[in-house]
């Protein structure tokens, strides 16, 4: 007993030696930091570096500094932690709303990063006595800044407002202006700055852009279309990009952060924010390699060196008091170009006023570099504590200010429509093959409304019909599973009814459904056609917006959307509500749409567009009948083709509209399409008190009139 109580302590001697223990003490850490310190209000990114000061070998020592080596696990694990944050900022970058606001972000890009630049550099090289080099990296750590208070520039709602916009722009602009300043010094470093130094470093700097623009998007792309079923093969391939990035930027004479950061931009447009993948990504980073790596930063802080004497807190206060004065001279400057508002100036401040990731990057290649000591990294991990908590304050001070001055102006409006149901329904119909419209609900569903999909099998009211629940709910797991990979919160409903259309649009209604889903795959039989399908009969008892989908590949097979619009489409009553949803598909995906319409129904898009400020990119190409659809368009196999029907009677319905959509189907039966046919509910009954009037009987005999006219018609141009 005496010998387990002897070897039990000395698995405890300090620093720790097992690597298991080591390893399960760092998820103790990650696990209980964030908790504790949130109800001290401390940003869990200042929390775990607190903690890896506290368990570092200047601290009280539980991890020794061999674990910091270069072939230590800590610094493995770090090393990856520090891939993965430059990776993440380059795959969450939102392209659509860099190019719409391109000018705006480009001025405030240049600023926010010459600003720090140039004034930093005299502050470092003449104040603090540094030399050149470490000058210049330091005074480009100040151009840096990270979007940390962002989470609560979107809980506010004001996230694509014009000011935000820039900001996130400019992030873009002055980061990887930062980053090719870091890959010239880290390059510098090890020889002198001559004309051999610039060939070799622009040379290998082209072959590496080809490798990674031209040729890791086409692999990418090949292998999540032919791989689409193997999700866990989706994520190691990424993995494998990220770090094979890395390893090119190194052999091009770059930082591997660099690689990893072009890594992300690559593969932006090729996974959805709202795909399985990504949430993959999200968890696995946030929750093990990135704080891993915040942790190891926190390890190799001294904290003793700031009692040693005043001058290591004169040098935090120095950078610290210079790094948040240069990004509001930046915001000032902007605020006066573009003649913003107070409030506007101090949503832009406190936006690109936190330092973080970036400036941990950039510090940490400089201090394992030899060119900055120990208490620069001392007194960065006190600007970051300090900008992260200025940032978070002002950026909600000063969204709520600029919340009541939308207010006042009547624009908040646009941005909100809480007079409309969120909630999309999707009808099994086929309970085999639903992944994909599934995952087409999630990117089309509001994210800002719980429980904003539910999936329903519809059973027959019959004999056995208890067997046939218990088997249909058993089927229903996969679905259930499938929903839990994406991290969906769906409601699951097997529902009893004479058939399936009814069951639909009962369900419907109870739910108070927007919009209705439906695997629209199969192929239209003679005895469907005579009877009617359950497309007709479905239209005949809800009033809906049903969407009709035949998808058959992964997402990542549609290079661009195709969307057909009858004339007067616009004026159905759902159709703003529609494009919206369109428009969130296509952001997810990254696509544009062309639109074949009329100018009228194109411009109604416009606005609609405008009016709720979104980045889609839209094309026109006019079309007067529908017919000249197959003459005017460029469309290929890999484009998605959604069409807007209409219903009889419905303001934009028209004869031949059910025959155009049949021939669409027969000649482009190789594409992925979807029929849309737009609700036709009102706030108000034309026809209440008249119990005895039926409308479609009305609407029928007009179509009955119209087809006769229209045959009348081509036997008198035949004859002619």
């Amino acid at each position: 007993m005496e010998g387990f109580f002897r070897h039990l302590l000395e698995e405890f001697h300090l620093p720790l030696k097992n690597p298991v223990l080591i390893f399960s003490t760092i998820l103790f850490i990650i696990l209980l930091s964030p908790i504790i310190l949130r109800r001290f209000r401390i940003p869990s990114i200042i929390g775990l570096i607190l903690s890896g000061v506290l368990i570092g070998p200047n601290g009280i020592g539980l991890i020794g500094s061999k674990l910091l080596e270069s072939d230590g696990s800590v610094k493995l694990f770090a090393t990856i932690g520090l891939l993965y944050i430059m990776f993440m900022a380059g795959l969450e970058l939102d392209m659509g709303q860099f190019k719409k606001y391109r000018v705006k972000s480009f001025t405030f890009g240049f600023l926010t990063f010459i600003i720090p630049l140039l004034l930093g550099f005299p502050v470092c090289y003449y104040g603090l006595k540094l030399n050149a080099i470490a000058s210049i990296l330091i005074s480009s750590m100040f151009a840096t800044h990270t979007l940390v208070s962002y989470p609560i520039i979107s809980r506010l709602g004001i996230s694509k407002s014009t000011v935000v916009s820039l900001t996130v722009g400019g992030t873009i602009l002055t980061d990887t202006a930062v980053l090719i300043i870091l890959a010239i010094i880290s390059s510098a470093i090890d020889g002198a700055l001559d004309i051999t130094f610039w060939i070799r470093i622009i040379t290998s700097l082209l072959i590496f852009s080809f490798i990674m623009f031209f040729i890791i998007p086409r692999i990418a792309k090949w292998f999540f279309k032919k791989l689409e079923s193997e999700k866990t093969a989706h994520y190691i391939f990424v993995l494998s990009i990220i770090f094979f990035a890395a390893f090119l930027a190194e052999v091009a004479g770059i930082e591997h952060i660099i690689g990893a950061f072009v890594a992300g931009l690559v593969l932006n447009k090729l996974i959805p924010h709202s795909s399985p993948l990504m949430s993959r990504i999200d968890f696995i980073g946030n929750a093990l390699f990135i704080p891993f790596f915040l942790i190891s930063v926190g390890m190799i802080v001294d904290y003793k060196v700031i009692f040693q004497g005043p001058w290591a807190l004169i040098i935090a206060g120095i950078l610290t008091g210079f790094a948040l004065f240069s990004k509001w001279l930046a915001a000032l400057f902007t605020q006066l170009i573009f003649k913003m508002t107070k409030a506007e100036r101090q949503i832009i401040f406190g936006l690109s006023s936190a330092h973080a990731a970036a400036t941990l990057a950039i510090i940490m290649v400089g201090f394992e570099k030899g060119i900055i000591d120990s208490q620069i990294v001392n007194a960065t991990i006190l600007l970051i504590l300090v900008t992260c908590m200025i940032s978070s304050f002002v950026s909600e001070n000063a969204g709520k200010k600029m919340l009541k001055q939308l207010a006042e102006k009547g624009e908040l409006s646009n941005n909100t429509q809480s007079t409309h149901n969120h909630h999309i329904l999707v009808a099994m119909n086929q309970l085999q093959e639903n992944e994909l419209l599934i995952d087409f609900g999630a990117m089309v569903s509001d994210k800002g409304h719980s429980n904003s999909i539910s999936v329903v099998s519809v059973i027959p009211n019959e004999f056995g019909v208890e067997q046939k629940i218990k088997a249909t709910r058993k089927e229903l797991e996969e679905v259930v599973n499938h929903c839990a990979k994406n991290e969906l919160n769906i409601g699951i409903n097997t529902t009893i009814d004479y058939n399936f259309t009814s069951g639909i649009s009962r369900v419907a209604k109870e739910l108070s459904t927007d919009i209705i889903l439906i695997n629209d795959n199969h192929k239209m039989t003679l005895w469907n056609r005579i009877l009617g399908d359950d497309r007709t009969q479905l239209l005949n008892v809800c009033e809906k917006t049903l969407f009709f989908c035949q998808l058959n590949h992964p997402f990542i097979h549609f290079r661009k959307i195709n969307l057909i619009l009858p004339p007067f489409s616009d004026l159905e009553p759902s159709f703003e509500r529609t494009c919206l949803r369109l428009f969130k598909f296509a952001s997810e995906l990254k696509l544009s749409i062309d639109i074949y319409a009329r100018v009228e129904v194109f411009n109604s898009i416009l606005s609609i567009k405008k009016n709720n400020k979104s980045y889609v990119v839209l094309s026109h190409r006019e079309l007067i009948e529908l017919e000249d659809f197959f003459s005017v368009s460029q469309h290929s196999n890999e484009d998605l083709l959604i069409s807007f029907a209409s219903r009889h009677g419905a303001v934009s319905y028209s004869i031949g509209r059910e025959q155009f959509l049949s021939k669409l189907e027969k000649g482009l039966e190789d594409c992925d399409q979807i029929v849309i046919y737009p609700s036709n509910e009102t706030d108000e009954n034309l026809f209440i008190g008249y119990d005895d009037f039926d409308s479609k009987t009305l609407s029928k005999s007009v179509d009955t009139i119209q087809k006769i006219t229209k045959e009348v018609g081509n036997i008198i141009k035949r004859d002619s």
